[in-house]
């Protein structure tokens, strides 16, 4: 059965469309942190953050059904709920952010988000690591390093290197913190001697893609003070660290100490649902306004604002923060009992219910193999995650956030198993 549908996958959806793992799971049914595969096989689910509070919770199936049944229409149409979702959104992020635009991607909600960049500053110039990841719309897949972007990648763009991960020494982390802040700086200067001058620095505030490095709050405020000394914004990514994923705050951006002028929200914000938001001042959001006619035909429904709102309900009614917390901390220090056992995971870092296992040989070198088959060995175990990283060489773990201490002994117990079964296989 799986055969015949990855043959009929490749004839009717085209060649080379990405799969996890090499043998891919055929997927019937979710609940919870919990999915079911044609042959009634049980997977513990460590990776996926788009059902954020479960998959399938009946309170947001609820909310879909009701509002499905009822209303269903596009924005041009007054209707209170998107009014009362971005209402409740805004207030979750810091003063100054005050309106949205309602899209259906992380892609999109990025994309608009550059030119409400260009559109404020009147330059064009934007700044990115060297190992991010922002979506795949033709303007944001340019930002993706190494990505061959047909006609090659805007000279607008500059890449700046990726906050190192393995540091533990205090003193070399002041140092990366230096190190980012003066590429920054030559990244605009660059730019400003090449005539776009500097629109903004566009980032995921935990790092995610880049392999989440262990960072302080305060990292990023010296490069943010030289992007907007030389007329920039910035445009905090929240697709994977938002929605209170990190157990500390609300935001990525608010646990390393950042106020961005735009944000932007994906994957987690309506349980599964197609929605995507970017957030902003009255003033970027009316000079983009004014620039562009922008209109999208399916952000901001009626039942997509439905299921986003009850996103949030659950968030706040089943306190999922404090419970990505506790677990997330609960979960680290198993994995720093394992680190003991297996002198290849070289450091355990994360915060809330994101986190995972850097793997190194000597000198630090990168295992990238041995990731990608303990990946493997574990989905063969029936728990799903997955590698990330520069060398992909660092184990993602990313949980709906009702992920509990019981699932995470799950995980560990059977990360063990595989990291030995792994070892002998070398």
């Amino acid at each position: 059965m799986t055969e015949t549908l990855i043959e009929k996958r490749s004839r009717l959806l085209g060649p080379n469309f990405s799969t996890f793992y090499k043998n891919p799971v055929h997927i019937v049914r979710g609940e919870g942190v919990w999915l079911w595969d044609s042959d009634g096989e049980k997977y513990l689910d460590c990776y996926n953050n788009v059902p954020h509070v479960g998959h399938c919770h009946s309170h947001v199936v609820e909310a879909i059904t009701k509002q499905a049944k009822l209303l269903n229409t596009h924005t041009r149409y007054l209707h209170e709920g998107i009014l009362n979702y971005v209402e409740r959104l805004v207030s979750k992020h810091h003063e100054g952010i005050e309106s949205a635009i309602m899209v259906c991607s992380g892609s999109e909600a990025n994309d608009i988000a550059l030119r409400m960049a260009e559109a404020n500053t009147g330059r064009k110039g934007i700044i990115v690591t060297d190992s991010t990841y922002h979506g795949n719309t033709s303007a944001v897949s340019q930002l993706s390093y190494g990505r061959n972007a047909i006609g090659g990648t805007g000279d607008h763009i500059r890449f700046v290197r990726t906050p190192k991960t393995l540091i533990n020494d205090k003193e070399k982390r002041a140092s990366e913190k230096e190190y980012f802040a003066k590429n920054v700086t030559l990244a605009i200067n660059s730019l400003e001697e090449s005539g776009h001058g500097v629109a903004a620095l566009l980032i995921c505030p935990f790092f995610a893609n880049e392999g989440f490095p262990t960072l302080e709050y305060g990292f990023l405020d010296e490069a943010v003070g030289q992007v907007r000394k030389a007329g920039g914004i910035v445009i905090a990514d929240e697709v994977q660290p938002g929605f209170g994923r990190l157990g500390t705050n609300w935001w990525g951006y608010q646990k390393i100490g950042l106020a961005p002028e735009i944000v932007t929200m994906g994957k987690p914000m309506a349980n599964g649902h197609p929605v995507a938001s970017v957030v902003t001042s009255a003033e970027i959001i009316k000079s983009f306004r004014q620039s562009y006619g922008y209109f999208n035909t399916f952000g901001g429904n009626p039942v997509s604002c439905a299921a986003a709102e009850a996103t949030l309900d659950v968030i706040e009614q089943d306190k999922l923060i404090d419970n990505a917390l506790s677990v997330g901390t609960y979960s680290l220090n198993g994995l720093k009992a394992l680190q003991n056992e297996f002198p290849q995971i070289t450091q355990v870092r994360g915060s809330g219910l994101f986190f995972g296992a850097e793997m190194c040989g000597e000198d630090n070198l990168p295992l990238t193999e041995y990731a990608g088959k303990l990946a493997e060995k574990m989905r063969e175990k029936r728990v799903l995650l997955s590698v990330l990283g520069p060398h992909r060489n660092t184990l993602k773990i990313r949980p709906p956030m009702v992920f509990s201490k019981d699932n995470a002994d799950q995980l560990l117990d059977n990360l063990r198993s595989a990291m030995k079964e792994v070892e002998c296989e070398l």
